[in-house]
């Protein structure tokens, strides 16, 4: 220290180079011989000189001996145990319970991470299914054995095993074999195949069981025993005072004075919307499955119901119900006129299809194959109108002959119950769809289709109608939808022409065309009757027509503004 003063004071003097030179020579030679002087005159220059670079200040030691643990996880410090288990600083809540004051680290208390294997687990957890007992999982089952949860008189009684260990033996664990294991006896070897002991190969019921048994097959053979319905005897009444008018004419004359040309062969130039409702039949007594205009002319309108019951009514005049037709036990299905419209069908869910006359009421024919029909249609040409197809409910379609009143073709390539048949292509061939949710197109009298149109995205379609125009093909879709083919060209689905908006799922609501083809009309669910653009397949009008499902709709084939409709009401009704 003291060569270090004397340097400063040389420095400060001002001495030359050379002076300067040996000088820091002499102090080196100092610095290196320090170690041989002295230690105790070291010391005491230390003691008498020092020098301070910074204040005096405070270790942290000296007053932060408590360091605060906050609610983290992680720790920050290397604690000291004592002060990591010290009771926490601050008073205590005096209301909190011994449950709220208790360390935890879950809502259900404090949870600690412990090892069990996954054998250990399961035998435990059967045995207590099992035995209704289970070691106590608080424990680890070596210093306790016998801590166990659940049922202790049970576990006493089993004496602690579990389904693992092997238990007392029960009645025909070991049932004893015959047995021959010698294969020199040819005949009496047995092998492993050897039966038991006390194996019965007939078992005889008792007579209590064969009493009881006989009584269960007498009930199954009753139920399962179909009653053959018999037809009953077809009647007819006439509802009009006079079947002839003042000339002599019957009901089946077309009128002429009605302001409408019913023999013109041409449809109306324009058609509009209908707007009100001007006229109601009523007579059916419950719902109403089908309505058929009278060809041609349509001056009559054939309706059938649920009530057994065909009813034939007038469209112009004073719109009277002129006849009705009773022959059948059940429902009536469908019903169509033939070309002339003297005779027409019906088939019923008696399993019946009948022939009636138009004009008489008189029943000319029945048929039956034993299945419910869906459908019926005659062929529409007039050479083979003694031929007609009906679908029934064992997938296919049956060709009857009214001559010799026998099945001469069937069709039989459909997957589910058969629901319309429409005949396309100039009444060369004809188009089915069933609950298949497929549409196969068939040639006459060719019992297998040379069509089949099927997609995962089509629904079931239980109403079609062809257009007046015989270019398309109107399907009635159970997604709420009216889908359109091409029945000229393949039968293509048309994509452009989709029409939306009504609600029908569950329900087979007819739909129909304009005469001219400007519009498209549908029932609907709620008793609605929908009115589309068929350029736009834009909704163009919908308003209330039944108080429940509007089942059917026909659009008069000589009328600008005229629409049938019939609903699940019982009632048709006539829209202007």
């Amino acid at each position: 220290m003291a060569n270090a003063f004397a340097s400063i004071r040389d420095y400060s003097g001002g001495s030359s180079d050379e002076e300067q030179d040996s000088t820091k020579k002499l102090r080196i030679d100092e610095e290196v011989n320090l170690h041989l002087k002295d230690a105790n005159a070291t010391a005491s220059l230390k003691n008498t000189i020092r020098v301070w670079s910074s204040p005096p200040v405070e270790s942290k030691e000296s007053f932060k001996t408590i360091m605060p643990v906050d609610d983290k996880k992680e720790l920050l410090h290397n604690p000291k145990y004592e002060v990591l288990y010290k009771p926490e600083l601050g008073p205590e809540n005096p209301f909190r319970t011994c449950q709220q004051k208790a360390v935890k680290n879950n809502l259900a208390g404090f949870v600690e991470p412990s090892h069990i294997s996954n054998f250990e687990f399961e035998v435990q957890r059967r045995t207590f299914h099992s035995y209704g007992y289970a070691v106590d999982p608080s424990t680890d089952g070596i210093s306790e054995p016998n801590k166990v949860v659940g049922d202790i008189a049970k576990f006493e009684e089993m004496k602690g095993v579990t389904v693992f260990e092997k238990t007392r033996p029960r009645h025909g664990d070991s049932r004893q074999r015959h047995t021959n294991n010698d294969p020199s006896d040819i005949g009496g070897y047995l092998g492993p195949w050897g039966k038991f002991v006390d194996e019965k190969i007939v078992m005889k019921p008792s007579e209590e069981e064969k009493k009881d048994l006989d009584e269960i097959l007498a009930k199954r053979s009753k139920n399962s025993k179909r009653v053959e319905d018999k037809p009953i005897e077809e009647k007819s009444i006439m509802h009009l005072r006079e079947p002839v008018d003042y000339q002599g004419r019957s009901f089946m004359h077309v009128p002429t004075e009605v302001g409408v040309n019913l023999r013109a062969d041409e449809p109306p130039d324009r058609c509009f919307i209908p707007k009100r409702n001007i006229h109601v039949w009523t007579g059916h007594n419950k719902q109403l499955n089908a309505i058929r205009w009278f060809p041609k002319s349509a001056h009559l309108l054939l309706s059938c119901s649920m009530d057994h019951k065909i009813k034939i009514w007038e469209v112009y005049g004073e719109r009277r119900c002129v006849r009705t037709y009773i022959g059948h036990n059940q429902g009536v299905r469908d019903i169509c006129f033939n070309n002339s419209g003297a005779k027409f069908l019906s088939c019923a869910y008696d399993r019946y299809c009948k022939l009636w006359d138009t004009e008489t009421g008189a029943c000319l024919s029945r048929f039956s194959s034993g299945k419910i029909p869906y459908c019926i249609k005659f062929h529409p040409e007039e050479c083979k109108q003694d031929f007609f197809v009906a679908g029934t409910s064992d997938k296919k379609i049956v060709c009857w002959d009214i001559r010799s009143g026998e099945i001469v073709q069937e069709y039989d390539r459909h997957l589910g119950a058969v629901n319309t048949i429409t005949f396309v292509d100039l009444n060369r061939r004809f188009v089915s769809t069933s609950d298949d949710k497929s549409l196969r197109v068939w040639e006459w009298d060719i019992p297998v289709d040379f069509k089949y149109i099927a997609d995962p995205s089509m629904h079931s379609m239980p109403a079609v109608t062809l257009s007046p125009n015989g270019k398309w093909l109107g399907c009635q879709s159970m997604d709420n939808q009216i889908v359109m083919f091409n029945a000229l060209n393949r039968f293509k689905f048309s994509r452009k022409k989709v029409f939306k908006g009504h609600m029908v799922a569950g329900f087979a609501c007819g739909l129909d065309f304009s005469p001219e083809m400007s519009y498209v009309i549908s029932g609907d669910a709620d008793g609605k009757l929908y009115v589309w653009d068929w350029k736009t397949t834009k909704l163009y009008e919908k308003f209330k027509a039944h108080d429940d499902v509007c089942i059917s709709c026909l659009w008069h084939p000589h009328e600008t503004s005229k629409i049938a409709t019939a609903g699940w009401d019982g009632l048709i009704k006539f829209w202007d």
